[in-house]
């Protein structure tokens, strides 16, 4: 390899680098987490004292090059986490994706993806072989690079569509719930609404209501079947909206109103994330009026200008 080409790889990989701290600090991929976001106005409730507690920084390997690096390593390997092996974890984001994928069909679908592209990069230093520029680092690193994305670019499918779910599940869930809080309130049991409204819906809820009747109808409690649906779910307004139907047929509290009231949280929830999504397109509107309108209407203030002065010498 010459120098030429290795400054270039070394510069290449720099740039990557720093393109790939800039993409997982921008706020679209940096949002911070519902329990970050309450922590702070919560008091920890522990009785132990703090006295003897050590508060001093965790000791990090290399110095001030580790402190600068562990956020993003921290970041890392958190969305690594994802690609493990544990089988009921695969298992469980497969039920919130509702699919009928095995875990063992999708570790195949992982390998094919992957093994897809690595043959991809093969093609590629194939014919760059035959023009001339074959280069066996490059070579190596792009058919590992490829067949990397390949087998992520699966795992991304499978989030994709969990999340596409759950937002399809959010947007029926205020309708549902004000149905289940109008066949409560005209007599029937929280069992008969959940059976009532699963014959009368479509979608991804109703899915998710089926799943109930038959744990109850093949011996589960009631309450353990909600409490299934909330782990298989793992929406925070759907699992608030289960606890409260749980607490409500344990204490014994009216059930409509607690339905009632679920809906409009969700409902006002629906609300911000609206007003949320609106602000953080503003910086995104802008874009086309400074970089497109703003120049084309001072070219057309200014030609006019330029063209007389023309005439005029």
């Amino acid at each position: 390899m010459s120098p030429v080409t290795a400054w270039a790889v070394v510069a290449g990989a720099g740039l990557g680098l720093g393109l790939l701290i800039v993409l997982l600090r921008m706020p679209a991929t940096n949002q911070p987490r519902f329990a970050d976001r309450v922590a702070p106005y919560l008091r920890s409730t522990g009785a132990d004292t703090q006295l003897f507690a050590r508060h001093g920084a965790p000791v990090v390997p290399f110095g001030a090059a580790g402190r600068l690096f562990a956020p993003l390593l921290h970041a890392l390997v958190g969305r690594l986490d994802r690609f493990s092996m544990d089988t009921d974890q695969l298992r469980r984001r497969l039920d919130q994706a509702d699919s009928s994928v095995t875990p063992a069909e999708y570790r195949l679908q992982q390998v094919a993806m992957a093994t897809a592209g690595a043959l991809l990069g093969a093609t590629v230093n194939l014919l760059a072989f035959v023009s001339g520029t074959f280069n066996a680092f490059l070579a190596v690193l792009s058919v590992l690079v490829l067949g990397v994305l390949g087998f992520a670019l699966r795992d991304n499918m499978l989030s994709g569509q969990i999340k596409r779910r759950r937002s399809r599940m959010l947007t029926e869930f205020p309708t549902v719930a004000e149905m289940m809080a109008l066949a409560v309130s005209a007599g029937e049991s929280a069992p008969g609404a959940f059976e009532r409204i699963s014959r009368v819906t479509r979608g991804e809820l109703h899915v998710e209501l089926t799943k109930v009747l038959h744990d109850v109808q093949s011996g589960l409690g009631f309450s353990q079947a909600l409490k299934a649906m909330a782990t298989r779910v793992e929406s925070a307004p759907i699992s608030r909206f289960l606890e409260g139907v749980i607490v409500a047929m344990e204490r014994g509290t009216p059930l409509a109103d607690v339905m009632h009231a679920q809906a409009q949280d969700v409902r006002d929830l629906s609300k911000r994330e609206l007003m949320e999504t609106a602000g953080k397109k503003e910086i995104s509107m802008m874009v086309p009026l400074v970089f497109g309108v703003l120049p084309l209407t001072v070219v057309f203030a200014v030609y006019p200008g330029f063209e007389l002065l023309s005439l005029a010498v």
